[in-house]
């Protein structure tokens, strides 16, 4: 499989392009605050295609340059779980004045918010066929109420794949040695644990798992070192 990752500038947001191989259709992952140009480099460089967006969960961070991903690009639609697609109506409103002011500081410019024209909602244990690749969606609230992982049985080209045998974008529900915040609106502690109890600590440890922040890591290196799952 084919992977190239952006670091978004503000919070240091993974935003992911999966395809099975260069000059193929793609699917764009979590694109974040201030990414649509380098994601439109990529495309060209590599001769991608987008056929999809996936949104790992509805906040600001994760989610801003999607109508312009989507708009930049023909029959695009992002797709988002059920329980986080209200998010997608105004982000904005989401976040305390303050962190909006110190975006706008950093950028020089006064941030904005249009509504993507079609949005497809997505459900537990949906099975999405999109630009040749079988991603499975795994509902896991707790960071915010529609959090999912999106799943594939497939790994970036390069690593092998007797260690390595399935890709997790795990959003902001897993991260190298940590997990997502519970404390903003939408987060839930019991069902952060509930979900890493019943779906991330069931995940193989052949899974490499691609974050919303910070690097690439394995399940089996979480399942070690993470200090979440040591108590479940």
């Amino acid at each position: 499989m084919f992977v190239r990752s952006i670091v978004a500038d503000a919070f240091a947001t993974n935003c992911y392009l999966l395809a099975p191989a260069e000059g193929e259709e793609c699917l764009i992952v979590d694109p974040g605050i201030g990414v649509e140009g380098r994601v439109q480099e990529l495309l060209a460089e590599h001769g991608l295609r987008p056929a999809a967006v996936l949104l790992t969960h509805g906040h600001l961070d994760h989610v801003y340059a999607v109508t312009p991903v989507c708009a930049g690009t023909t029959a695009v639609s992002p797709y988002i779980h059920t329980e986080d697609r209200y998010r997608l109506t105004d982000p904005l409103s989401t976040m305390s004045p303050a962190l909006v002011v110190a975006l706008e500081q950093q950028f020089g410019r006064r941030a904005t918010w249009s509504e993507p024209e079609r949005v497809v909602e997505v459900q537990d244990a949906q099975v999405l066929e999109l630009a040749g690749l079988r991603v499975e969606v795994t509902h896991a609230p707790g960071h915010t109420e529609g959090s999912v992982l999106f799943s594939t049985a497939a790994v970036p080209e390069g690593i092998p794949s007797d260690e390595l045998d399935r890709t997790v974008l795990s959003g902001d529900v897993l991260f190298a040695g940590s997990i997502g915040r519970t404390d903003l609106p939408g987060g839930d502690p019991d069902a952060m644990r509930r979900s890493l109890r019943d779906v991330v600590l069931p995940l193989a440890d052949s899974s490499l798992v691609l974050p919303g922040h910070g690097p690439a890591t394995t399940m089996a290196r979480e399942r070690a070192g993470n200090p979440y799952l040591a108590d479940l």
